[in-house]
């Protein structure tokens, strides 16, 4: 086993895993996993820049992990940066910051990338269970955007589209710098709109509707199987491989589009972070859904985070055996 600490900074939040991982076997052991909201992406797709405070929110963040990190003795870290900091003109900025606490030097990878991390993380538990059938179709809702890939074992075809919950909150259901609460019928229309182009977008490289199993990733959609368990907090190991159907998805989406910002956050399992861009999340796993013909999303707590694990660790083993 390998000590290894991984680190995934998107749009809306940065996560932090230090495990013990045999990338041989796939068994991963957690020793620390955490999630921080502070918004690297507000304002980033009508400015193009990361906003000082946003900058100061993540690295404040990373301060706290470094010390977790430290503690924990990992012996090797990797940080991943994703659609925030690709868009932004002065990463450089992130990249420096990040250098000065951690040690490492964020990889701003691409969506491809982003892709393949977050299939070898969501699908490493599912081999050889007979109730799921292959292909997978994977998709990562984040803050910025969101990745789909399609494989079996291994990825077949892969694609990042800029349909965030918070990309899409910023872009169609603000107005006068507020959350419109709640959104139009017309706003609602425009995003969906949107995320259908998207959607196009997407199905000109992944073949979507190939998939006999949908997992969902992240942050938007474990929100949405909390909802539909009726949690009275957010408890991940009632979430991770859960089963959620289309109709429940349907029903949760439609009441959170027609729900105040006080009746979002009232909700046990809600994160304080979540209550403004929820409604757009849970939109786009909707329309991903009705896309492919989905009965069922099954929800998955590992994902990019436990795909940067892996590969941490598979790279600590390659540099053992060639020193």
């Amino acid at each position: 086993m390998t000590r290894v600490a991984a680190v995934d900074c998107g749009t809306n939040s940065i996560r932090l895993l230090v495990a013990d991982v045999d990338p041989a076997t796939g068994q991963l052991v957690d020793l620390d996993r955490r999630m921080t909201i502070v918004r690297l992406g507000q304002g980033v797709d009508k400015t193009g820049r990361l906003a000082p405070e946003a900058l100061e929110r993540t690295f404040a963040a990373c301060r706290d992990y470094a010390a977790i990190i430290k503690e924990l003795g990992a012996e090797r870290v990797r940080f991943v940066a994703t659609s925030a900091s690709r868009d932004a003109s002065n990463r450089d900025d992130f990249v420096r910051g990040v250098l000065d606490i951690l040690g490492v030097e964020p990889e701003v990878i691409t969506g491809d990338e982003e892709a393949e991390l977050s299939f070898t993380g969501a699908t490493a538990e599912l081999t050889g269970r007979d109730d799921l059938a292959k292909p997978y179709l994977v998709v990562d809702i984040g803050g910025g955007s969101t990745e789909f890939v399609v494989g079996d074992d291994a990825v077949r075809a892969g694609r990042s589209v800029n349909i965030g919950c918070v990309r899409m909150t910023e872009r169609h259901l603000v107005r006068d710098g507020k959350v419109t609460d709640p959104p139009t019928p017309d706003q609602i229309t425009a995003m969906r709109a949107d995320i259908e182009a998207a959607l196009d977008l997407a199905e000109e490289t992944v073949p979507l509707r190939e998939a006999r199993t949908l997992v969902g990733l992240a942050g938007s959609v474990t929100t949405v199987s909390a909802i539909a368990q009726n949690l009275p907090e957010y408890d991940t190991e009632a979430i991770h491989h859960s089963r959620v159907s289309y109709d429940r998805v349907r029903e949760i989406t439609e009441s959170l589009l027609r729900s105040t910002h006080a009746e979002r956050a009232a909700i046990p399992s809600m994160h304080p972070g979540r209550v403004d861009v929820i409604g757009a999340g849970a939109l786009v796993l909707l329309s991903i859904m009705e896309r492919i013909g989905a009965s069922e999303v099954v929800v998955s707590e590992h994902d990019i985070l436990d795909g940067i694990a892996f590969k941490a660790a598979r790279e600590a083993g390659a540099g053992k055996q060639g020193g």
